[in-house]
């Protein structure tokens, strides 16, 4: 979505929000947000938008976005589907 990608300096997210963050990708890095970056702005990232949130993904990651405040809500893995 061009919107998100032309507000792309104004993302952020909380305190809350970066602990979230990063519990949730298992990252150990002081800063969350530029990750989170990094893979909105991926060239194989799809952004889509959802009633009041944004969703940037990748083959290996969701990241919500609130499309009004562009706060980072949160991020998760994708996991592998097992068969059967």
């Amino acid at each position: 979505m061009d919107t998100l990608l032309e507000n792309i300096e104004k993302i952020h997210t909380t305190e809350m929000g970066a602990e979230r963050i990063r519990k949730n990708l298992v990252l150990e890095c002081s800063d969350p947000v530029e990750k989170c970056l990094g893979i909105i702005k991926g060239e194989k990232t799809v952004i889509t938008r959802k009633g009041k949130n944004y969703y940037a993904e990748d083959e290996n990651y969701i990241i919500t976005i609130n499309a009004h405040s562009f706060t980072i809500i949160t991020a998760h893995r994708k996991t592998e589907r097992k068969n059967g």
